[in-house]
């Protein structure tokens, strides 16, 4: 979807990302950009394969320039998370350990709970094809797993890190059911405008003799009516509607309406005398 808006306020926030020995830039660049999706800015990587920068993250980014261009290498892990206060360790399989293991629901909450009292945080993902090393693993204070399918548990990186955002951003909301916007609000439409469509829709029909044979007409139009009134129309689906039928009702298929494109896919001439 896009949505991308430099005029509106960038959120650039929260716990450190934190990828150990990253093999594809292209994988790289679509963290960076599922980071910024949920207002998170940190990255660092640990020994990446292709070296950094890489032009295939930044391409696959998708602008998440202020990501790409603030992310911090380090040779070890233990350098990478030296200054952390908290660190969580992602992983999809049972580990050898005692470490608590957390939801990702339960833990984007810790991570906000701790980034409010000004700790530094940060959240450890391991490489594409084996993930964390149990030493690894061993660094972190808990670990954080997500309820996927048993038989299928395997997720990609940048999938891995777009849930952890998410889980993140949704730790902020005051409201989880609040929308970032709304539907154009439309006044519902009185009966006497939908008496009218049901007028109008039904004499377009019996000019063309739809009502056949003519002693089925008196159920034919109560099973019409039904069908439009099953839900209530705003005035401007009503009108939506008559326009449909006024077109229909005025052009056919052999003398369609002038102008746009002809059957054919010419661009036909535009006349707008049936408007007057």
């Amino acid at each position: 979807m896009a949505g991308t808006n430099s005029e509106r306020q960038l959120l650039a926030e929260g716990p450190a990302i934190i990828l150990v020995e990253p093999q594809m830039g292209e994988n790289i660049g679509m963290v960076a950009r599922a980071m910024a999706n949920f207002g998170l800015a940190e990255l660092r990587l640990v020994n990446p394969r292709d070296g950094w920068p890489n032009e295939k993250a930044q391409a696959t980014a998708s602008k998440a320039d202020h990501v790409i261009e603030a992310t911090k290498v380090y040779d070890t892990l233990e350098q990478a998370i030296a200054d952390l206060n908290f660190v969580y360790a992602t992983t999809a399989r049972s580990r050898d350990n005692y470490k608590p293991v957390r939801s990702p629901v339960f833990a984007a909450q810790t991570l906000r709970t701790r980034f409010r009292a000004g700790e530094a945080t940060g959240i450890l993902f391991g490489r594409e094809r084996w993930g964390l090393t149990n030493e690894e693993v061993a660094l972190a204070d808990e670990i954080v797993t997500f309820p996927v399918n048993p038989a299928f548990a395997s997720l990609n990186i940048a999938q891995a890190v777009l849930l952890m955002s998410y889980e993140w951003m949704k730790s902020g909301m005051e409201d989880l059911e609040a929308v970032p916007f709304q539907a154009l609000e439309q006044r519902p439409s009185t009966k006497e405008q939908l008496f009218g469509l049901f007028d109008q829709l039904e004499e377009a029909l019996d000019s063309r003799n739809y009502f056949h044979p003519l002693s089925k007409k008196p159920k034919m139009v109560d099973n019409l009516r039904a069908v439009l009134s099953r839900r209530a129309f705003t005035e401007q689906e009503i009108s939506v509607l008559r326009g449909v039928i006024s077109s229909l009702d005025r052009f056919s298929r052999n003398s369609p309406r002038k102008g746009g494109f002809t059957r054919s896919g010419k661009e036909a001439p535009t006349d707008d005398s049936a408007d007057q």
